[in-house]
């Protein structure tokens, strides 16, 4: 049975959001959401890490929802700074949740969406765990990450401009257990010649 692909609209709090659901092979065993990255410096569902990382995740058997916030491309509504667009995502996992109420879920987003899945999975939503893909360190004030207690992985380029191996070691290890760091040998932010290993990474998590 080949795996299903559908696109399809959420109600989202500023107007409708454009979005992507994609099946596993299989019965899926989770379900997951991702995140993509800033809105005002090109990111879209589609982005390289985004696909790479939904793609991992459906190797490993979940079902994957992505979405474009208000804003981008089809999505309706304006940029918001970051709060409007964690109530996108509050929406988009609500609509997963709802069609697949019976599965564990994750939460996983690279660069400004692990900022905005973060903060998601800290304010209690019951996901399993979250995956925060290129997190930007210069900017890791989040409140509630350091008594948050959700399984945190923490995917890092080797080589990422906006955090350096050293400063997202430092963050790690200064958040509550459990947690995890996962570096990939990359060029940068972006994960150039390392896409294929980012994947590998995330499908075997």
């Amino acid at each position: 049975m080949p795996r299903r692909i559908e696109s399809l609209f959420l109600n989202g709090p500023a107007g409708r959001l454009e979005a992507l659901l994609e099946e596993p092979d299989d019965s899926p065993r989770e379900a997951a959401l991702v995140c993509h990255p800033h809105p005002k410096y090109g990111g879209t569902m589609h982005s390289k890490v985004v696909y790479r990382v939904a793609r991992g995740l459906r190797t490993a058997g979940a079902v994957v929802l992505r979405f474009n916030y208000r804003g981008v491309n089809l999505s309706e509504g304006e940029y918001d700074h970051g709060e409007g667009e964690l109530e996108d995502a509050r929406v988009a996992l609500e609509y997963l949740r709802s069609r697949y109420p019976d599965l564990p879920f994750t939460l996983a987003g690279f660069s400004f969406g692990s900022r905005i899945v973060l903060r998601l999975a800290c304010s209690g939503v019951g996901a399993r765990r979250v995956i925060a893909v290129g997190f930007p360190t210069a900017l890791h004030k989040i409140e509630g990450l350091e008594t948050c207690t959700v399984p945190r992985i923490f995917v890092h380029s080797t080589h990422d401009q906006y955090g350096s191996v050293a400063e997202i070691e430092s963050l790690v290890a200064s958040l509550p257990e459990p947690k995890k760091l996962v570096l990939v040998e990359a060029e940068d932010h972006f994960f150039a010649k390392g896409l294929d290993q980012l994947e590998q990474e995330i499908a075997g998590l």
